[in-house]
């Protein structure tokens, strides 16, 4: 799924544990086959390859997947769209010399983004994207809705606790090691290995959207690697979003969705939302929080 994975479990045996654990990535790597669009036999790649033709069968489990990815596409109004990946092709986000692609380039490139798009037939089983060169990519859910899974088969597992963190999209449930609640640092957008504050995750999780590592300086502005699936430019003025929610896949999915949203909107948008919380820290490093999100502050 383009990203890596790192497991734990809290209880007194370790070969139950390493049981657990090996469960755990089994889990993972099932869902990969299904989900991957890098794996040509995966379902998602048959859909990509066939975009345009006929339907393709899939199972019910990704068509339940795709159908609550349109959910939320229609919840966000379209800021969270699996089917953007030909828009991340224009571009390439290693902070070096850039050039934007020409305006009818992008132009041409958002008649083949939208939701709508991609028609799904439960009754029969089948996915069908209906334009030419389309492309869906789960990238932005499909680790959340992995680590979800894997809790919820550790769930029915008499343990303490435990956690999945997929590249820093975090689902933690029960307690740590020192029986207490977990706790997540949210990072500096300038410095990963810096914390700014923490905040207490139980039976919950929270994803991070950011330009860390992927981004660009054009004309003294700087341009994250997430692109607005409206307008087919990359977002300025957010470094950070963080979602927690009771799902590891609905956090993977409003962090997308925010990060494109902007600042006010995308506040104002988790703030309408029940049991959702929100961070955004802006291209000033201000920090802003929904209403009564818990944390803690990092003493200077």
């Amino acid at each position: 799924m383009g990203c890596s994975f790192e497991l734990g479990v809290v209880m007194a045996s370790e070969r139950e544990a390493n049981i657990l654990l090996d469960e755990g990535v089994g889990e993972i790597q099932r869902i990969e086959a299904l989900l991957s669009e890098f794996q040509e036999d995966s379902t998602i790649s048959k859909i990509n390859e066939n975009s345009g033709g006929n339907p393709i069968a899939a199972e019910p489990e990704v068509l339940a997947l795709l159908e609550r990815s349109i959910k939320i596409s229609k919840l966000s109004k379209g800021y969270f769209d699996i089917t953007m990946g030909p828009l991340k092709k224009l571009y390439q986000f290693k902070n070096q010399t850039f050039k934007f692609p020409e305006k009818k380039t992008i132009s041409r490139t958002l008649r083949k983004i939208g939701y709508h798009f991609l028609r799904l037939d439960t009754g029969n089983g089948t996915a069908q994207l209906y334009q030419k060169d389309m492309r869906i990519s789960l990238a932005a859910i499909g680790k959340g809705y992995a680590a979800d899974a894997v809790r919820k088969k550790w769930k029915k597992h008499n343990l303490v606790g435990g956690y999945i963190d997929a590249s820093g999209d975090l689902t933690a449930f029960g307690k740590d090691e020192n029986d207490e609640v977990w706790k997540i640092g949210i990072s500096n957008p300038d410095d990963r290995n810096q914390s700014l504050f923490y905040v207490p995750l139980q039976d919950a999780a929270v994803a991070t959207s950011g330009d860390y590592e992927q981004y660009f300086m054009h004309n003294g502005v700087r341009y994250s690697h997430n692109i607005n699936p409206k307008t087919g430019l990359p977002v300025s003025g957010v470094k950070s979003v963080s979602v927690f929610s009771p799902s590891a896949e609905l956090s993977d999915a409003l962090a997308t969705a925010v990060y494109a949203m902007g600042l006010e909107k995308g506040i104002s948008f988790l703030n309408q939302l029940p049991q959702t919380h929100g961070i955004v820290i802006n291209a000033e490093n201000k920090v802003f929080f929904t209403k009564q999100l818990q944390y803690e502050p990092i003493p200077a």
